[in-house]
């Protein structure tokens, strides 16, 4: 549905929020806005019997197709992104073992046309590190170069955004290039649909950078973007097709996908209004009041998320026992 922005430009609704209804859908782990399907998120779980792509109604919540990945492991699977060319890749890039494996896949296919159950044999990209293997769960495919990144997790130890080659290999390993240094948890990662903005994302906050065209390199910028309250473990996110909204998801047997609106500095610069005030292609500026999403924040002097004590603790609590099952699960299952 569009709605009219004051100056007579037509701009997109704040998508509403949903729930993941599929009961096969327990571990959440990547997201991605369709290209070809509008209102249409693709994930996947983070380990499974099968590796499995799920296409997913953004108004019900409903599974619309399933595509399986015939012919790789599915050892991992923690992200999912869209080439310029529309392309999936996915980033079967996890390590339950901190830098246990020394070799990681990303694979490759094609976005359906059509929704409906299929079975698809990816292109299978071999992935290692400049500086030895680490675990990662954000991948990201810039949508203009076509270059993939992959930012690795913890920030104990050092995060880092690693570039991959100018073009992947099928016949070899493709090594992943260390480029900058990464202060914060990240668990996913989008970039914008102009590919002006790059989004990091951990268990409770996320911080939005200004991508460099020239340099490949990111800008972290001052203002912060505050995830959905209630999502305990917040495993992923992807903006919308306008750029004007992120959504983000959680890990979880029924997990919501909740949307965050954004504004100022934090909008992509195609989405971002020019010098007159009036919108370039969609206007992210309106009341905060209306439709489901949240907003995001723009604290002045601070690029801390600022929280009650009692709520800070409450959180890393609740998340230090969710990660300790699951590490302990994990391990009991070998993988």
């Amino acid at each position: 549905m569009l709605a009219l922005a004051p100056a007579g430009v037509a701009v997109a609704e704040t998508p509403p929020s949903f729930t993941i209804s599929d009961p096969r859908i327990t571990e959440s782990s990547g997201l991605q806005a369709s290209r070809q399907h509008p209102g249409v998120y693709w994930t996947h779980n983070d380990q499974d019997t099968a590796p499995n792509l799920y296409a997913i109604d953004g108004a019900s919540g409903e599974t619309l197709a399933t595509i399986t990945l015939a012919g790789v492991a599915g050892r991992d699977l923690e992200a999912i992104s869209a080439g310029p060319e529309g392309d999936l890749y996915v980033g079967d890039i996890g390590d339950n073992y901190d830098g246990g494996w020394d070799e990681v896949w990303i694979y490759r296919l094609p976005e359906p046309a059509e929704l409906a159950d299929a079975t698809v044999t990816p292109t299978v990209y071999p992935v290692r590190y400049d500086d030895g293997p680490r675990d990662a769960e954000a991948l990201m495919v810039h949508p203009e170069t076509g270059r993939v990144y992959i930012v690795s997790k913890k920030r104990d130890g050092g995060a880092a955004l690693y570039a991959g080659p100018a073009a992947l290999t099928d016949a070899g390993a493709n090594v992943f290039e260390r480029v900058a240094d990464i202060d914060q948890w990240v668990t996913d990662g989008a970039f914008s649909p102009d590919g002006t903005r790059l989004l990091l994302r951990g268990y409770l906050s996320a911080r939005m950078y200004r991508w460099d065209a020239e340099t490949g390199l990111p800008e972290p910028l001052s203002r912060r973007v505050i995830p959905p309250g209630g999502q305990l473990q917040g495993e992923s996110v992807t903006f919308t097709p306008d750029g004007a909204t992120l959504m983000f998801g959680a890990e979880g047997a029924a997990s919501s996908v909740d949307p965050v609106e954004l504004r100022g500095e934090l909008l992509p610069e195609s989405a971002a209004p020019d010098e007159d005030g009036e919108n370039e292609e969609v206007d992210a500026a309106g009341d905060p009041s209306e439709g489901n999403g949240g907003d995001a924040a723009e604290d002045e002097g601070d690029d801390d998320v600022t929280i009650s004590a009692g709520l800070a603790t409450t959180l890393v609590v609740g998340a230090l026992i969710v990660l300790g099952v699951r590490r302990l699960l994990r391990g009991a299952k070998g993988g």
